[in-house]
């Protein structure tokens, strides 16, 4: 399993080297888009609107768009500051709280935590504690320059760090449109909805839900696969001119040949007559 972060967990005193790995992934089958008439993949570039031609990456510059069409412009060393400033590589443990006091509408990705060289006692300690207590503990992480709210929890025996969102990042529900009022429901459709809940009702078992959309485009590919319809994206063509020395000096030879044939002045029937009394 890839390791995506290496550091430590700490709370209070208490330092627990560790790994981090990508608790999830993502299953998304990915498609290329092709030119239709020669099915070769289409690529992207960057290109100034106004100056329309291609930027290299050497020419962009990161800012902030603090209204429209005026910016903050930021050069790598005042974000390589800030970035080295803030990139603690811990897990620090900064409470502990109950996880169905956290709502669902806050978790972001999963991690699994794993000890690194040295930490495999403390580790097992971190994790008995909080499966006694029943209690999860929240956490700040950097990961990647961006710091990151989090949870760590026990899952299956493992420590799992679950990123959060933080408040400000949670929008407010007040803004959704066309929320109805409270509206009169009867009795009997309320009993009729906790009747069809309670039929419904069942112990969640992950395994059984499969993607439906991806396994139908999946056969769909290895249908089209095995009947051979595929395409071959068409080669660019190579330049015509030689890239073999011989070839090359072959070529200039044969230029100024050319040049030496056309430029050369024609001997006329009249000159030819004059040289002839001359001799």
């Amino acid at each position: 399993m890839h390791t995506v972060w290496k550091g430590s967990i700490s709370f209070g005193l208490v330092n627990i080297p560790v790994k981090l790995h990508a608790a999830t992934e993502n299953k998304d089958i990915k498609l290329r888009q092709l030119h239709k008439e020669c099915n070769s993949p289409i690529n992207y570039q960057k290109v100034c609107p106004v100056c329309d031609r291609e930027v290299k990456n050497e020419d962009i510059v990161k800012a902030y768009e603090y209204s429209k069409n005026k910016f903050v412009v930021l050069d790598d060393e005042e974000l390589e500051r800030i970035k080295k400033e803030n990139e603690d590589k811990s897990v620090e443990i900064l409470e502990f709280v109950k996880l169905e006091e956290i709502d669902p509408i806050y978790f972001e990705r999963s991690y699994f935590l794993a000890p690194d060289s040295g930490g495999g006692k403390a580790y097992a300690l971190l994790r008995e504690a909080l499966s006694s207590s029943g209690k999860i503990g929240v956490a700040k992480i950097t990961i990647r320059s961006k710091e990151q709210l989090a949870i760590v929890r026990v899952y299956n025996d493992t420590l799992l760090m679950e990123t959060i969102h933080f408040p400000d990042e949670v929008r407010n529900a007040a803004e959704v449109p066309n929320i109805p009022d409270t509206e009169k429901v009867t009795q009997k459709e309320l009993d009729t909805a906790l009747m069809l809940i309670e039929q419904l009702t069942t112990k969640f078992e992950p395994e059984k839900y499969t993607d439906e959309y991806r396994t139908a485009l999946m056969e769909l590919i290895e249908q089209k696969k095995s009947g051979e319809a595929t395409v071959t994206a068409t080669d660019k063509p190579t330049s015509a001119i030689p890239s073999d020395m011989t070839d090359l000096m072959a070529a200039l030879q044969a230029s100024l040949d050319k040049t030496s044939t056309t430029t050369k002045k024609p001997v006329t029937r009249k000159r030819k007559v004059k040289e002839k009394k001359e001799a």
